[in-house]
């Protein structure tokens, strides 16, 4: 991998991974592309971890704000606080169990396959055309809710179905409104994120003996920051976008691309 190559699928991610159009799978007919269909998982994990950084740095005065509400003197706060953190955990528990049970089954299919993402992509459109069509009357976030938005993040851990566009669409379509669709969309995903990045690093650490001399570091470096900073773009440009555009756009733009990958990369 030239530090082009990790650029070019760094700036693929960050620019995709808040967008309802799943960046694992671009980044999968990204590699594709520029003849990277060996790769294995390792820099889509980094790069996955790279962007959860910006959703961090976007999200810093809410992460802040949950985190020192959790014991405020304020019962109101301390209370929105620590069930909003109980939310959070709970949509995590259905991506942690399908990400340590069905990883590998995962990969094997689906990685070096990209006109298996291409029918990914089209089932993305499916998802997101569903989700405006179905929408019910208007809902806050409850317990149940969360679990459901957390059902859509754990199928979209297959590449090609969008995590965000999965979720958000889970959480319009059973009433949430769109803004805090995309704040608890981005919020969901950093302990799953984080938690894959770790497990990756400590992989990569046990083999460094075997892997140092043949894994792009340097490479991996420029892409992780392509994807961080692009990220932070990306991010705060799809709170606003979700307010005012329907999911049917993305939808179109899912089942071009997934087409796409049918006809000319598969």
């Amino acid at each position: 991998m030239t530090y082009w190559e990790a650029a070019l699928l760094g700036l693929i991610q960050g620019l995709t991974e808040f967008l309802p159009v799943s960046s694992s799978g671009h980044l999968e007919l990204g590699k594709s592309l520029v003849g990277l269909n060996d790769m294995d998982l390792t820099f889509s994990i980094l790069v996955h971890g790279a962007t959860a950084c910006s959703t961090v740095v976007v999200f810093r005065n809410e992460i802040f704000r949950l985190v020192r509400g959790i014991a405020h003197p304020d019962l109101k706060e301390r209370t929105f606080s620590q069930r909003y953190i109980f939310w959070l955990a709970i949509s995590t528990i259905p991506a942690v169990i399908v990400a340590f049970t069905l990883r590998d089954d995962i990969e094997s299919v689906f990685i070096h396959h990209p006109h298996r993402v291409g029918w990914s992509l089209c089932a993305t459109a499916i998802i997101l055309f569903l989700s405006e069509r179905i929408q019910s009357k208007k809902n806050a976030l409850s317990w149940t809710r969360s679990l459901g938005i957390g059902l859509a993040q754990a199928v979209a851990i297959i590449p090609g179905i969008s995590r965000s566009g999965s979720t958000i669409g889970a959480a319009i379509a059973m009433g949430v409104s769109r803004e805090e669709a995309a704040r608890f969309s981005f919020l969901m995903a950093l302990p799953v994120i984080f938690g894959a990045t770790a497990l990756e690093i400590l992989e990569l650490l046990e083999g460094a003996e075997t892997s140092a001399s043949t894994t792009p570091w340097g490479a991996y470096a420029v892409g992780g920051l392509v994807a961080f900073l692009s990220g932070c773009a990306a991010c705060q440009w799809m709170i606003q976008l979700v307010k005012r555009t329907h999911l049917y756009v993305f939808a179109i733009y899912c089942l071009i691309a997934g087409v796409f990958a049918l006809l000319l990369i598969s």
